[in-house]
């Protein structure tokens, strides 16, 4: 019982440290190329502050635990809006840009319905997994797009910075930090998965709660530092590109997976996904549209998505 305990919580110590490192390092590369703050929240941030759901997921339908990846990729989506952006807004309130309310914030929510209606049937294929995959080019590409549009950095003096800071030195670190991920998100998901089958609790439940809250941690403590900073659009990016990358590729990680695995190319969703987490999520979602509204999130706002939260976890735990 004491190791698996102990292989949790050094996996979420790991998970913090070397996704935050790995932000950092990404933050500096991306900057080389001349990208907006926006996009490098959605981009670096968010693929960032994500690559702990990812390298979850993968490793835990390699070993056979494809649950775990769906809980953890609706319920990181959730602690994401209602935890994270809760909490920060609570801090500082954050403004929202018109242009990122007609199309990031959009993009997001109709990427949820899309991932919804796939999964209405009770099943995740790999028909499903191409389809998300597909939205999450199209994401990207729009992005890469945009940021050939935003070129306002002084290139020459992002690059005298990079010579100072040693480009060479970045990548190295970039590359141990996401070293650190894998084997970081591997402990995560024995101990999780171990603790699972000494309480006889639900892997979907684990993969939901304790897996999806160490995995959120990062973006919470990158979102946060955003805020103190002014950073507005590096925040909106980084819970904006990380639910993405977590509903389109996250999720897709297991239905790819799967059916190389097993003669059986359908992977089954528990029903209580829709009905309870996925339901969760979609009202999160919007109500990150309707509390944008006025292109600020305030602290009254903060404390509606963290009400959002409590709410979803004594249905999760009490009914």
């Amino acid at each position: 019982m004491l190791l698996p305990i102990l292989s949790l919580l050094t996996g979420f110590v790991l998970l913090m440290l070397s996704a935050d490192a790995f932000t950092d390092n990404g933050a500096k590369i991306a900057r080389i190329f001349n990208i907006s703050p926006l996009v490098i929240g959605l981009l670096i941030f968010g693929f960032g502050t994500s690559a702990p759901e990812i390298f979850v997921s993968g490793l835990a339908a390699f070993d056979g635990h494809p649950e775990m990846s769906i809980g953890n990729a609706f319920g990181s989506n959730i602690f994401n809006i209602g935890l994270v952006l809760g909490i920060t807004a609570i801090i500082l309130p954050i403004t929202v840009e018109k242009s990122v309310l007609k199309k990031e914030w959009l993009f997001l929510f109709l990427s949820t319905l899309v991932a919804g209606f796939l999964l209405l049937d009770g099943i995740l294929s790999l028909t499903d997994g191409l389809i998300l995959l597909a939205l999450l080019s199209l994401f990207l590409a729009s992005v890469f797009i945009d940021s050939k549009k935003s070129n306002h950095i002084d290139t020459d003096s992002l690059e005298n910075n990079s010579q100072n800071q040693g480009k060479g030195k970045t990548w190295a670190l970039l590359c141990v930090s996401l070293v650190i991920l894998v084997a970081s998100a591997k402990l995560v998901v024995w101990g999780g998965t171990s603790l699972a089958i000494s309480f006889k609790v639900p892997e979907l439940v684990i993969g939901l709660t304790v897996v999806a809250l160490g995995t959120s941690l990062p973006e919470l403590a990158v979102s946060i530092s955003s805020a103190l900073k002014k950073q507005h659009q590096m925040v909106i990016g980084n819970i904006i590109g990380s639910n993405l990358f977590n509903t389109l590729g996250v999720l897709a990680i297991p239905a790819l997976i799967v059916p190389f695995q097993t003669p059986i190319l359908l992977l089954k969703v528990p029903p209580e996904v829709m009905s309870r987490d996925y339901i969760s999520m979609l009202i999160l979602t919007f109500l990150i549209v309707i509390l944008s509204m006025r292109l600020k999130i305030s602290r009254f706002g903060g404390f509606i998505l963290l009400s959002a939260l409590a709410v979803y976890l004594y249905q999760l735990f009490w009914i």
